[in-house]
């Protein structure tokens, strides 16, 4: 106790900064806006988050009132701005941490050369930016969790980060993208807690971007990316709030560009793209359990068609004897080899959810059921396919949908094929060949540098509480080092461990 106490007492509290230290930091991020002028002998100084503010109530109630009438008041104090400005509550304070609280929760601090220890802090916040009905996630569909998502205007979607992220910590660097575009495109990113050389490899890459229109961020995403001859996405795309926050604290970085409702995600691993954020709304038993199901589906999705090819052209022996009566039977008109019989089925799942993605939503349901159920009914009475294998190929299309990322999604789809080519080649040998090949694929590719395997490959035994498996909130306060965070923990983990009750 006493070497505890001593420590204890050791720990220092770190020193107050004051206003000018203050406004220096928060001028890192391009959304902070600086403005004084001088008006009736008064030198103001006026600072605010563009992003946070409402336009409207800073131009009328603030900027017109402040312009106008402190001429009439030639002796006016802070602690008089209630007097002049109709805002309904303005607080004076000399408190640096309640005035950098209160910027970054959208109020505008107002300074006078006379007193530059203190700020007369104004409501401004847009409450309302960003909450409408038409921003809910569309695509990435969650039971459990917030609904709201970003939008096309990047101004909306920095607001809606910074509501949730309230430290002077979290940056946004804003830059000009294409020659006759000029695409505002905006890096954020938490200031100690990403790698400094992820935060300098994002902005080379994009500094160094040639190209003339960007109007979506899946463009920066190929333009960004380590290898561009590859189909797996090597940057998470997202259109959910809870996903990109959670990126920014796990210590990656994220991209917005004007124009697109999505975030672009860096440095990504392989097992980033099956992790939904329905995942921790959940139980850790539940989310875990989900998880493995969708690991599960993608395994059955790519391996379910090849297997029944190589087992149908060289593998007889493989099949049960219980089975093999019905694989005869429902084999016996069919014409073609097993081969042809896959690929006709597969090329027309996928006609069928190009056609369902380009037409209205009423419409896509209505022919994909109708599409569904008429073509396979007509397939198998005409002896084009056999009834087994267009229940595989329907469990293999269902279980493609369990992918979170629409981008990886269409990936599974595409490997399927490659994978029911090398089965009829070469048997359950060729299908060996494949997984390798794929394997040996994947560990080459990076993501901003960072090896797409982690924490497989390079191997990292820390990092596996939240891949495969959920842990509880109390096993995941260290952030994954393999993306080599400058601060190790996201909370305290002794504390997260303990539980408190009222009448200890």
């Amino acid at each position: 106790m006493g070497w505890f106490s001593f420590w204890k007492k050791k720990k220092k509290r770190p020193a107050q900064r004051n206003l000018s230290q203050l406004w220096e930091k928060l001028r890192q991020s391009s959304d902070f806006v600086e403005v004084s002028f001088v008006v009736g002998g008064k030198e103001l100084s006026i600072y605010y988050f563009d992003s946070l503010v409402d336009p409207q109530v800073l131009q009328e109630r603030i900027f017109c009132h402040l312009q106008n009438d402190i001429p009439q008041h030639p002796n006016v104090r802070l602690e008089d701005l209630q007097q002049i400005v109709p805002i309904q509550r303005i607080e004076v304070s000399e408190d640096t941490a309640l005035i950098e609280e209160k910027v970054l929760k959208g109020f505008v601090a107002v300074t006078f050369r006379e007193q530059p220890n203190k700020a007369a802090l104004m409501g401004a916040a847009a409450e309302n930016l960003g909450l409408r009905e038409n921003n809910d996630s569309e695509n990435e569909f969650s039971v459990v969790g917030p609904k709201v998502g970003f939008v096309e205007n990047v101004g909306v979607n920095l607001h809606l980060i910074r509501r949730q992220v309230v430290t002077p910590n979290l940056v946004f660097r804003e830059m000009s993208i294409g020659s006759m575009s000029k695409t505002k495109v905006v890096i954020a990113y938490i200031d100690g807690v990403a790698n400094p050389e992820v935060i300098q490899t994002v902005t080379q890459r994009l500094e160094s971007i040639h190209f003339d229109l960007v109007f979506d961020n899946a463009i920066l995403d190929q333009l960004l990316a380590d290898n561009s001859r590859t189909p797996f996405p090597l940057f998470i795309s997202t259109e959910r709030i809870d996903r990109a926050i959670y990126a920014l604290v796990s210590g990656q970085v994220a991209i917005f560009c004007d124009g697109s409702p999505y975030a672009v995600i860096g440095p990504a691993a392989l097992f980033d793209f099956f992790t939904s954020p329905e995942d921790y709304y959940l139980p850790w038993v539940l989310g875990t359990f989900f998880r493995l199901i969708r690991f599960f589906g993608v395994a059955f999705s790519v391996l379910a068609s090849p297997i029944y090819v190589a087992v149908l052209t060289y593998h007889y022996e493989m099949i049960p004897e219980d089975l093999l009566g019905p694989i005869i039977y429902s084999r016996s008109n069919v014409p073609f080899p097993p081969m042809l019989e896959v690929l006709f089925l597969e090329i027309t799942i996928e006609l069928l959810r190009e056609a369902g993605a380009r037409l209205p939503t009423k419409v896509a349901q209505t022919l994909g059921i109708v599409g569904g159920i008429v073509i396979g009914q007509a397939t198998v009475d005409a002896g084009l396919t056999s009834t087994i294998l267009l229940i595989v190929v329907a469990l293999a299309a269902l279980a493609s949908f369990t992918t979170p990322i629409f981008k990886m999604s269409n990936t599974i789809r595409f490997i399927r094929f490659p994978f029911i080519l090398f089965a009829a080649f070469w048997g359950g040998i060729g299908i060996i060949f494949a997984v390798c090949g794929l394997l040996i694929h994947l560990g080459r590719l990076q993501s901003f540098g960072y090896p797409y395997l982690l924490p497989f490959y390079p191997f990292r035994v820390r990092s596996f509480r939240d891949t495969f498996i959920r842990s509880p909130y109390s096993e995941t306060a260290e952030r994954p080092m393999f993306l080599r965070p400058r601060s190790r923990f996201r909370y305290d983990p002794n504390a997260a461990k303990q539980k408190r009750d009222i009448d200890e």
